[in-house]
C-alpha cells in the first residue's frame, strides 16, 4: 500500500455512528458465515471486494470470487469452526484473530483431502469502505495450515 494511502487511513477519525455500523456489519457477516448463508455474507461486501490469502498470493475478486472462496473453503471443511480470540474495530475496518478447526473432506487450493481434523490460527483484516459502508473483502493470514503458494 502506498504511503499516501496509509496516511489517509491514519487520518480517519473514529465516529460513534460509524463504529456502530462497522461493528454491526461485522456481526452480520460472521452470523451469515456461521449459518452458511452465502447471499447474506455477500451482502456485507462491496461489489469489487477482494479476498486474499496473503502468504500464498491467491486472490478472489468481486462477489463471484468471494462466492468461489467460500464455496471452496466450506466445501473442503464443512464443519469449519471459527472461535474468535481477539478483535479490533476502528474507522479502517475490523481485524480479528481466531482459532479455527475443521475436517479436511474435499480438495482445497489444490490440496487433496486428508480426512484429518485440523486446527490452525487466522488473523483476518476486513477493510471498511466508508462510501458504501461495506467491507472491501478480507485479507487472511494463517498459521499452522500448510498452504501452497501461487495462483
Amino acid at each position: 500500500m502506498a504511503t499516501d494511502q496509509v496516511r489517509e487511513l491514519l487520518r480517519r477519525e473514529p465516529a460513534g455512528e460509524e463504529y456502530a455500523a462497522i461493528r454491526e456489519l461485522w456481526k452480520r457477516h460472521s452470523i451469515a458465515e456461521d449459518n452458511r448463508d452465502l447471499p447474506g455474507l455477500l451482502s456485507t461486501l462491496t461489489e469489487d471486494c477482494v479476498y486474499e490469502l496473503v502468504q500464498t498470493g491467491r486472490r478472489w475478486e468481486g462477489h463471484e470470487g468471494a462466492a468461489r472462496f467460500y464455496g471452496g473453503l466450506l466445501g473442503a471443511f464443512p464443519d469449519v469452526d471459527f472461535q474468535l480470540t481477539d478483535i479490533v474495530i476502528g474507522p479502517q475496518g475490523v481485524c480479528e484473530e481466531a482459532d479455527v478447526t475443521g475436517t479436511h473432506e474435499a480438495e482445497w487450493l489444490g490440496i487433496a483431502p486428508s480426512g484429518e481434523h485440523l486446527a490452525w490460527k487466522v488473523a483476518i483484516f476486513f477493510p471498511w469502505d466508508p462510501d458504501t459502508k461495506l467491507f472491501r473483502g478480507e485479507r487472511v493470514y494463517t498459521a499452522g495450515l500448510p498452504l501452497p503458494s501461487g495462483q
